[in-house]
């Protein structure tokens, strides 16, 4: 049986445009002499559509779709997925797949498992499906499913369970081939784990699986694409290439044994890298923005987003802003002029905030009656900054991009208003060692990465990290070191471990992991002010881990204690500016 994948790249929704991206997709695989074709979850809509199901109309437009799709069909069977209206349930709609051919839909499918944890919110707006699906095509039967039905929860930390298994209900049915319909966000790491279940199951029912996934970022979620055809005894016979739309025709493989598998190999850093990549440019692209500024300090994590934005939008596009104060170090502002030279971004500008930092300690003074100094001086720096990119942003029509890692969301190192300002966190779910060794990746691979030259000076990935906000300040003067607070991070947020665990599974003393988790804790209510995160692991801040700021728990070792946006104070202080601020 021919078969096209139809790895695409739909905006949330733009339906039109998503109905174009199909009906190109039905071209292409006629031409190519298919007699299938199948593209992603929701495909017609993009995924995840959110509350936009609530818009009037927008379920209907893509019922309207998914006949005009039906029309182009001809004799091709073309599989495709979007939302529709199904009354009668606790909700309104499903998440279904429609199989046209000649003006007609022919079946639908609907969804049956519906995940609510992390980043999805399906069991929000859709009615599960209650019966399996098998359509005959080419002399074949095929069964359908889409995404959950055949992850069950399985590729990820949850204790979500399901009662029903649907790749054994359809297999049962007498399936020669089974078809899974994907949108499935990336997170380092779950692409093996997923081949590893989709290899798994082959075997398990002896039945070819087929699964297409979306490739593309909406918001905060980055869809990888590597869609791909495992053969009956395992194998991996097609693989789709990542990060890019792709249709392609290929012989699905119907003998149980002998086909040769497809190689591959996952290297972190390089799907980080892409993943951010493709994040920044669909982010800006779907967003009708096609310039961005960067404040560049010499350090590492402005020098990554720089190289990031560079590579995703063309270093003619990349504004960067370097904004030196009376702490600011000789080789910060050289290092910082040297990346931009190695990235050749052409529109760099210095702007000074000596004499604004003057003028505003000055008007506080009387008032504030001389408390001006420690974290407030070091805030009012960084808001000081803030206010000068988002000037640049308004003058321009540029969106800002935030430089913070993750180790500074968890631990509260940072400022509201000041770092935190800005339109995308690109580095917001990469804890601070996971960017140097990017860094360093980026900087051994620069030809593939599109720039002439290593653009990252050595001396940003040697120096002491500091934000120099005062004299001869560094950051493990206020945080544990990197290596032990990205640990602690990694195990209590993305592991979800408690304090007992991580004490009893680590060398690090028992105090300062309670108090790495307290400030943990304390900093939530800056993280619901942060600018938009990309994803790249199991558990990022932002929508997939709604936290309660004003709350009364905050688990120190076994017990509970009270914990407020002010908190109690711990010997690690939490704050390049301030826990309050």
């Amino acid at each position: 049986m021919r078969l096209a994948l139809a790895q695409l790249n739909p905006t949330v929704g733009d339906v039109a445009g998503n109905t174009r991206l199909v009906l190109h997709a039905i071209d292409q695989a006629r031409s190519d002499g298919a007699e299938v074709l199948v593209a992603g979850e929701l495909g017609l809509i993009g995924y995840p559509p959110r509350d936009l199901l609530f818009r009037a109309g927008v379920v209907e437009a893509c019922e309207q779709a998914v006949g005009e799709i039906a029309r182009h069909a001809g004799d091709l069977l073309v599989i495709v997925g979007h939302p529709r209206r199904c009354p009668g349930g606790t909700r309104p709609l499903r998440n279904s797949v429609s199989v046209c051919r000649a003006g007609k839909v022919v079946a639908v499918y609907d969804k049956r498992l519906l995940p609510g944890y992390d980043v999805f919110d399906e069991d929000r707006y859709f009615d599960p499906g209650d019966q399996p699906c098998v359509v005959e095509a080419a002399g074949r039967r095929l069964g359908l499913l889409i995404c959950e039905d055949l992850w069950r929860a399985e590729d990820v930390r949850t204790e979500r369970s399901y009662p029903i298994d649907p790749v054994q209900e359809t297999a049962a049915l007498g399936c020669d081939v089974l078809l899974s319909l994907h949108a499935n966000p990336f997170v380092l790491g779950k692409w093996q784990r997923h081949l590893e279940q989709l290899r798994a199951a082959a075997t398990r029912h002896k039945v070819p699986i087929v699964a297409v996934q979306q490739v593309g970022a909406n918001d905060d979620l980055i869809f990888d694409g590597r869609s791909v055809v495992v053969a009956a005894d395992g194998s991996i016979a097609v693989m789709l290439p990542g990060w890019v739309e792709q249709v392609q025709t290929i012989e699905v493989p119907m003998g149980a044994h002998g086909l040769e598998s497809v190689g591959f190999a996952v290297e972190p850093m390089s799907e980080l890298y892409h993943a951010l990549v493709l994040g920044v440019n669909d982010y800006c692209r779907k967003t009708s923005n096609d310039k961005v500024i960067i404040g560049l300090s010499g350090g590492i994590d402005s020098a990554v987003t720089a190289c990031i934005a560079a590579a995703a939008l063309g270093p003619d596009n990349v504004l960067g802003v370097m904004m030196p104060s009376r702490y600011s170090s000789a080789a910060s502002l050289e290092d910082a002029m040297e990346l931009a030279a190695n990235l050749a971004l052409p529109r760099c500008q210095t702007v000074p905030i000596e004499s604004t930092h003057l003028a505003v300690q000055d008007a506080l003074a009387a008032p504030l009656r001389g408390r001006t100094g420690d974290v407030t001086d070091e805030n009012l720096q960084a808001r000081l900054r803030g206010v000068l990119l988002m000037a640049f942003a308004n003058a321009t029509g540029a969106l800002v991009l935030a430089p913070g890692n993750k180790s500074e969301l968890a631990s509260g190192y940072c400022t509201i208003y000041g770092d935190m300002c800005g339109a995308l966190a690109v580095l917001g779910d990469v804890v601070k060692t996971r960017v140097y060794a990017l860094a360093r990746w980026i900087n051994a691979h620069h030809v593939d990465c599109g720039f002439a030259q290593p653009p990252i000076p050595q001396r940003s990935l040697t120096r002491p990290p500091s934000a120099e906000l005062r004299p001869n300040q560094l950051d493990q003067d206020t945080l544990p070191p990197y290596e032990t607070l990205d640990l602690i991070v990694e195990r209590y947020i993305e592991l979800e471990q408690s304090v007992p665990q991580i004490i009893d599974e680590t060398d690090i003393e028992a105090q300062l992991v309670r108090e790495t988790v307290s400030m943990i804790d304390r900093a939530q209510y800056k993280r619901d002010q942060a600018a938009l995160i990309l994803k790249v692991t199991a558990r990022t801040f932002g929508r997939g881990r709604p936290m309660p700021i004003a709350m009364r728990w905050q688990e120190l070792g076994g017990r509970s204690q009270e914990s407020g946006v002010t908190g109690q104070r711990s010997g690690v202080r939490g704050e390049k500016s301030g826990i309050t601020g």
